[in-house]
């Protein structure tokens, strides 16, 4: 197979692009962190378990993007316009990002990918550990007759089969990979800006009482905005979106299934927690579409939260578990 140019270092990249180069397929990675850079140059990329592989790592600043190369866009989305003003709009660009992007939904690209699993990279460095296991979905954006297939685009099937034979994750196809990416939003809609603006881990969102409330709340209310919208959604992990909110409607019920999942959370983070102190999140490509997608219909809480982590962005609030009870109140008020 031909060579990849992955953008991003982080979890999700690391993990994509060790498993090619497992695959002996060329990877250059792209990243704009020197500390990142110099160390993949020095020690290669590596998945905790598994033995370090070399690969080729280059500034953002100096990269020239070849339009026939597949590339994998596994930035932020906040970082999406510098990366689109330098892709030709007719090169393989295959994003395995979380947020919706309006931007990059204009390239019209064919296929897109989404991971359930969760990789943690150390700061600085190309090392990451698979913290909790999922899949990687890899299908088309269109459905219908014109939709791409992997009979018709050998590239994409090449990708799929050597990720499928050597990712230490699994590697799933989705005829209509939008149902998945936005049951992921879903989630991480609800988990993401709650667990930064609070300063929590992942765990935490189910141990702590009130978190455990607004955390069921926002899931509640992100379901609702997408059905709302007429959107499907897909099955995630070991329950259906719908199954899920079924759970929900029962206290006793969602209490006891959040301690069953209290285990496989605890000590993991999400990514907006170290983007949220910098002033910068992708809270925009979350929340943010998702009240473009509830319009007009009640998501008070979701209108809350965006509104508060917008707030902490601009004046560089630091994480509190007091902003949870900011979030209860109607309007939200200062949390200075």
């Amino acid at each position: 197979m031909d060579a990849i140019t992955i953008l991003g270092t982080g979890g999700i990249g690391c993990a994509i692009g060790h498993a090619l180069r497992s695959a002996g397929i060329p990877v250059t990675f792209i990243d704009a962190d020197p500390a990142k850079i110099h160390w993949g140059q020095t020690n290669g990329v590596s998945i905790e378990g598994h033995r370090a592989l070399p690969a080729s790592f280059q500034p953002f600043d100096d990269w020239q993007p070849d339009p026939n190369e597949i590339t994998l866009l596994c930035t932020k989305c906040y970082d999406n316009a510098a990366v689109l003003s330098r892709i030709p709009a007719h090169a393989f660009l295959l994003p395995i990002q979380n947020g919706f992007d309006r931007e990059l939904d204009t390239r019209q690209h064919p296929f897109e990918g989404i991971a359930s699993f969760v990789s943690e990279c150390v700061p600085g460095r190309t090392h990451t550990r698979i913290t909790r296991n999922g899949s990687l979905h890899l299908g088309a954006r269109r459905t219908g007759t014109d939709a791409p297939t992997l009979e018709s685009d050998t590239r994409m099937r090449d990708l799929l089969t050597a990720l499928q034979r050597h990712a230490p994750f699994r590697v799933e196809w989705a005829p209509e990979i939008l149902t998945f990416k936005y049951t992921k939003l879903m989630y991480n809609a609800a988990i993401g800006p709650l667990a930064a603006a609070a300063g929590l881990d992942n765990g935490q969102l189910l141990s702590v009482p009130l978190a455990r409330r607004l955390f069921f709340e926002l899931l509640r209310e992100n379901y609702s905005i997408l059905r709302g919208a007429g959107i499907p959604l897909a099955r995630i992990g070991l329950f259906h979106p719908d199954t899920v909110q079924r759970i929900l409607r029962s206290r006793w019920v969602s209490r006891t299934m959040a301690w069953a999942f209290y285990p496989s959370l605890h000590g993991s983070y999400c990514s907006m927690s170290n983007d949220l102190p910098a002033g910068r999140t992708e809270i925009d490509y979350y929340i943010g579409h998702l009240l473009e997608l509830a319009n007009d219909r009640p998501c008070p809480l979701n209108r809350r939260l965006y509104e508060l982590v917008k707030r902490m962005e601009q004046e560089r609030i630091p994480p509190h578990r007091h902003v949870l009870e900011r979030l209860l109140v109607e309007p939200a008020v200062s949390v200075g």
